[in-house]
């Protein structure tokens, strides 16, 4: 009996499910290399022959461990979100300086005008990676706090009622359902 026939193995012979599947780990695997090492000439700047062969070393380590522990997918490092990610974080960084002007204001004001409010609302994403990015970014914005996060539902503190309102179906959720991709 062969090789191929006895265990279904002959390269022709992999499910197309499969070879997707390795085409998409192996993509992950050298584009988290790549950031790896990028991080490294940033974080190093020296660049001699020894401290780039450390980097190269040190980031292919990394990326050995994470292949090991099953954590080199679109999850733990979506790089699919790339293009959509860099519209985005421009975006929230100008949302982030706004809410910490509309803090200190609140803040220096004498009268100290808060009305902690608590609310809950359905988010639209649909992956885990959409649901993190969106509760981190509600959490990152100044006067807001998400306290739960579900697949079904948030539960955000706000500073100020307007706050707390203002995350339901926001402008953030529809910004990160278009980073996610999905429909």
């Amino acid at each position: 009996m062969q090789w191929g026939k006895r265990a279904n193995l002959h390269p022709y012979n992999f499910p197309t499910s499969f070879l997707a599947n390795t085409y998409i780990t192996v993509f992950h695997s050298v584009s988290l290399f790549a950031s790896l090492y990028v991080f490294w000439l940033l974080l190093s700047g020296f660049f001699t022959a020894f401290l780039l062969s450390a980097g190269v070393g040190c980031a292919l380590a990394v990326v050995w461990f994470a292949r090991r522990m099953d954590v080199v997918d679109a999850e733990g490092h979506p790089i699919h979100l790339g293009p959509k990610a860099l519209i985005y974080w421009p975006w929230l960084l100008k949302e982030i300086v706004k809410s910490a002007w509309d803090v200190s204001k609140i803040i220096l004001n004498p009268r100290l005008p808060i009305s902690p409010t608590l609310v809950r609302f359905k988010p639209s994403q649909r992956t885990d990676v959409g649901l993190v990015l969106h509760a981190n970014s509600i959490t990152l914005t100044p006067g807001t706090i998400t306290i739960e996060a579900g697949a079904n539902e948030f539960l955000v503190h706000g500073l100020t009622r307007g706050g707390a309102l203002g995350v339901v179906d926001s402008e953030m959720d529809r910004r990160v359902t278009a980073c996610e991709g999905k429909d």
